[in-house]
């Protein structure tokens, strides 16, 4: 399973790597593809968090918590300048704890999601989905 997660996610970087590789050890293969695909355009990148919590040093403070989903630490380093900007710095020095806090937050909801009985509809379900919207859709809208 390891290499399956490196293939479909290489851009990961230890502990993140191996918390996503537990996580669907026991999915199936679609289910790690769907998981990979949901995954990638949830995920928070590193880089671009310290980017933003540098960025607050000297634009907008909080902008890199407020990307994370901490609303109200974000407002609290808008209207404290970053906590007088040794939180901003502080952020700037654990750019990858923030992220993978989210990041793992993210992927836990996406596999519960995803492992739920009914979420993932079979094949022969979705192929009947789709022919019956077509079908509906040539009855409602002839050619």
């Amino acid at each position: 399973m390891p290499h399956i997660i490196a293939h479909y996610l290489p851009e990961l970087d230890e502990p993140e790597r191996s918390f996503i590789e537990r996580l669907t050890a026991g999915m199936s293969h679609e289910s790690i593809q769907q998981f990979a695909a949901a995954y990638r355009q949830e995920r928070k990148d590193p880089q671009t968090l310290r980017l933003m919590a540098i960025i607050g040093i000297v634009a907008v403070p909080g902008l890199h918590r407020f990307w994370v989903g901490h609303i109200g630490i974000g407002f609290l380093y808008l209207l404290t300048w970053g906590l007088l900007l040794f939180g901003t710095v502080s952020d700037i020095v654990k750019y990858r704890e923030l992220a993978f806090s989210y990041n793992r937050q993210v992927a836990q909801r996406i596999a519960d999601n995803l492992l739920l009985p009914g979420n993932a509809p079979s094949t022969e379900a979705r192929v009947a989905f789709g022919r019956d919207r077509s079908e509906l859709s040539q009855r409602q809208y002839p050619a």
